[in-house]
């Protein structure tokens, strides 16, 4: 039986129709990664930490040689390449193989560089607050959480009254 139907989300399923549960199984096994991460290491796992951590192997400049990002760093792309991978072992043997979005490579590009722009003006990115902060009770977290949300909401709103698609 469907999650939404369970929940009496009738009125969701609309917004969902491929149905609800591959997004709670999804959730799931985040929330169990990082649970395995921070139980194993003591250190809460976020993707946009990857970025600053890996530049210390290549640059001399003290912000991406502190101490914190110099003793992580190995584990760190072992996690971030583990989401690449997990993401193509779901694309090629349940998502229909290769390429699953109808969005141009160009615009998710752009919109990368815009992420991992907002990732280091809101310290740290939407998996590290969204999971990791708001389980934590941060303040910074759900401040950042409703700052992400409203203008992911806002952006998509204003491309579909423009009338841009993917």
């Amino acid at each position: 039986m469907e999650l939404l139907t369970v929940l009496g989300g009738t009125a969701f399923a609309g917004l969902f129709p491929r149905g609800i549960s591959q997004y709670a199984i999804g959730g799931i096994l985040i929330g169990l990664g990082v649970s395995t991460i921070y139980l194993g290491t003591a250190i809460t796992p976020g993707a946009s930490t990857f970025f600053e951590s890996t530049l210390s192997y290549v640059s001399r400049i003290p912000r991406f040689n502190r101490a914190k990002y110099l003793v992580s760093r190995d584990w760190r792309i072992v996690f971030t390449l583990s989401m690449v991978a997990g993401a193509a072992v779901y694309a090629l043997t349940l998502g229909g193989g290769g390429w699953t979005t109808d969005v141009q490579a160009w615009r998710l590009l752009v919109g990368g560089v815009l992420v991992g722009v907002g990732t280091r003006l809101g310290k740290g990115c939407t998996s590290g607050h969204g999971i990791n902060g708001i389980a934590s009770l941060s303040g910074t977290s759900f401040a950042n959480v409703a700052t992400f949300m409203l203008t992911a909401i806002g952006a998509a709103l204003s491309m579909q009254a423009l009338g841009v698609s993917p």
